[in-house]
């Protein structure tokens, strides 16, 4: 079984949405056996990657940050989004955290890293804005040695 796992912005740059959906629908075409896709099903790039994944025939895993990770999605519609994904996943995993902090995003990210054999990271290459943030996680993928490919362009910038 390949696992393909995803760490991104919340926020993709409209000029930059054709350019992400490619890059990851490319990801999974070509690929022989099972495959199995590794998402917190964040708003912008997690839940895009989940979408595409299904798409595609992949597996979903949701990796759920905390116990009261809904509480953070902004409004109606992102939160069913994001329920209606979660509904589709496969498997779930839960970190133990009762809440959501920058600790609960980084062990989801770092859940994720640990167990993709590739990471996609839609990143926009600068530091993380807290901890568990996606420049967090592409650190720690490319120090224990999980290949990661970026997802972006020179010269776009993420509000």
């Amino acid at each position: 079984m390949k696992r393909i796992g995803v760490t991104g912005h919340r926020d993709i740059p409209d000029e930059l949405h054709a350019h992400v959906r490619a890059a990851m629908q490319a990801a999974f075409l070509g690929h022989d056996g099972v495959l199995e896709a590794l998402s917190s099903l964040a708003t912008g790039a997690d839940q895009l990657f989940a979408d595409i994944a299904l798409a595609c025939g992949a597996g979903l895993v949701a990796v759920i940050p905390s116990g009261d990770y809904e509480d953070g999605f902004a409004d109606a519609a992102e939160l069913a989004r994001y329920r209606g994904l979660r509904k589709r996943a496969t498997r779930e995993v839960r970190m133990a955290f009762p809440h959501s902090t920058d600790e609960a995003y980084y062990a989801a990210g770092t859940y994720i890293a640990d167990h993709c054999d590739r990471l996609l990271a839609v990143w926009d290459g600068r530091p993380a804005r807290g901890l568990g943030g996606t420049g967090d996680i592409v650190r720690y993928a490319r120090e224990r040695g999980t290949p990661v490919t970026v997802i972006w362009r020179a010269g776009v910038e993420r509000a």
